[in-house]
């Protein structure tokens, strides 16, 4: 599928409505990575940030386990949360 469109001021570039009925992942507020292929080419992509669920498994354990004075972190969350 190709289309033309005009950058505007500050950049700003609208994906025609075929094009965005087209891809599923192009929505207000999405976000992309945008790639510089040549000097006449560039790519959009949508950005999927690597995750690895380890690390944040392994963070929210870690947060779980802090002990203070008045006991357990996420109680004390939980339980703001719930109160407020």
């Amino acid at each position: 599928m190709k289309t033309v469109s005009i950058i505007r001021n500050r950049g700003q570039l609208t994906i025609p409505d075929n094009i965005r009925k087209a891809v599923s992942w192009v929505n207000p507020m999405s976000a992309v990575s945008i790639t510089v292929v040549n000097s006449d080419a560039i790519v959009i992509k949508p950005h999927h940030p690597k995750e690895d669920s380890e690390v944040i498994w392994a963070a929210v354990k870690e947060a779980r386990s802090i002990r203070g004075k008045s006991g357990n972190l996420s109680k004390f969350i939980a339980e703001d949360r719930y109160n407020h």
